[in-house]
């Protein structure tokens, strides 16, 4: 590397801003950080939404400094296992060629968008001998096998362990969610010296704790002075929502109650199903943009989290983040023994249900609507410390950039957030 040329990161995730996937926002805020650390950043992802293919985006970008490069034919929405497998297998060969000749390589930093990409960053390290980092968002192929889409006996199940055993061989550091997915990790490959967990983070930037009215989300939707239950973010099926619908349905007849679903994903087919067939409590909208999403996340009085038993540990519920930022109640539907439900046990900010307890979920919502507003505002006001003292944007991203840059502190499995 010439003496006075910048290190130079290269990023490949199929996801990335302006796209609302999770996955993109977070590694966005951290290519950032390492900008304004002096490197060089450079991002390669898909042209079009990851949600809605319909969506194009600029071929080439700079954003805050991160030079964005977008490969086509890599993105063709989520309507099969097989089209998203299909996408991704395109655009991880186009980003692999692009990069080969990239000029002052010196760190490959990969996610698990697109779930194999970590062999696409193991082939780019071993090839430019520069060291690589593996960012687990969520684990493949034990996500498919957990919604009965792949047999754990199948070949394919087979070759995408056998890659993730390979990127976690040749990984210089591996960054996961949760403690929980750190011993499904290690269950795969013995790691535990690689590996450093830093759990997602609200967006600070764009996240502030509003009053509940006035809100111009509650007047641009016509919420009125509605108690509003909200689910906002990915209607994946890895966050069942049928407790929840069962609940609004028999708490149909309640005045001034609403359940408001804000996002997408395959799990939304079930909300606008109740929709079509009568539900007037429940409201359906799309995703909101970046710099509205403080206030449709405000005009909830309480937000829904939701994580299936099966999936602890392979997937991670972000949502719950931007739920506690804004200073709301958390009605979560998961298990005891998973990151959620261990801060749910820990701090008075919320219920955890049972999935399938309807009759649990009724109560949580009646109970929520029976506590005054300065009672609700306790427990938000405890769920937003929480946030601001243990998974805050700034500390979270420089601990990640830290990684990145080299410098990282043990974590024992039992000291783990």
């Amino acid at each position: 590397m010439p003496p006075h040329a910048k290190p130079t990161l290269l990023i490949i995730s199929q996801v990335f801003v302006p796209d609302p996937a999770a996955v993109g926002q977070q590694i966005a805020d951290v290519a950032q950080e390492m900008v304004r650390r002096g490197w060089q950043v450079v991002v390669y992802t898909a042209s079009r939404g990851y949600e809605d293919p319909s969506s194009r985006y600029p071929r080439r970008q700079v954003i805050d400094g991160v030079e964005v490069r977008r490969i086509p034919l890599s993105s063709f929405g989520k309507s099969s296992i097989v089209v998203r497998l299909i996408a991704g297998a395109f655009f991880l060969t186009q980003a692999v060629v692009h990069s080969f000749f990239m000029p002052h390589l010196s760190l490959v930093l990969v996610s698990t968008s697109p779930p194999f990409a970590g062999i696409g960053g193991v082939f780019l390290s071993w090839l430019r001998r520069v060291p690589l980092v593996w960012w687990v968002m969520d684990l493949n192929p034990d996500q498919m096998v957990a919604a009965g889409r792949l047999a754990r006996t199948s070949v394919v199940a087979w070759v995408f362990d056998w890659m993730n055993r390979l990127t976690i061989a040749h990984a210089r550091d591996v960054i996961t969610l949760d403690r929980f997915m750190t011993v499904r990790l290690l269950q795969k490959w013995p790691c535990k010296d690689k590996v450093q967990i830093v759990p997602p983070w609200p967006h600070d930037d764009v996240l502030s704790a509003l009053p509940r009215k006035p809100n111009p989300f509650r007047d641009a939707h016509l919420l009125g002075g509605a108690f509003v239950v909200m689910y906002s973010g990915n209607h994946a099926i890895q966050h069942p929502l049928h407790t929840l619908l069962e609940a609004a349905s028999r708490l149909k007849s309640t005045p001034d109650l609403l359940f408001v679903f804000v996002g997408g994903g395959a799990g939304k087919s079930q909300v606008e199903k109740r929709i079509q067939d009568g539900a007037t409590n429940i409201v359906s909208l799309p995703f909101q943009k970046r710099n509205e999403i403080s206030d449709s996340l405000s005009a909830a009085d309480v937000h829904v989290v939701s994580m299936g038993d099966e999936v602890v540990g392979i997937v991670h519920p972000c949502k719950i983040y931007g739920a506690m930022a804004v200073g709301r109640p958390i009605l979560f539907f998961g298990a005891a023994e998973s990151h959620v439900g261990e801060i749910m046990a820990a701090h008075s900010i919320g219920c955890r249900i049972n999935h399938g307890d309807v009759d649990g979920a009724v109560a949580a919502i009646q109970h929520f609507r029976t506590l005054s507003e300065s009672a609700r505002n306790i427990l938000g006001c405890e769920a937003a410390s929480i946030v601001r003292s243990r998974f805050s944007q700034r500390a979270s991203v420089a601990r990640v950039a830290d990684i990145l840059c080299g410098s990282k502190s043990p974590q024992p499995l039992q000291q783990l957030p």
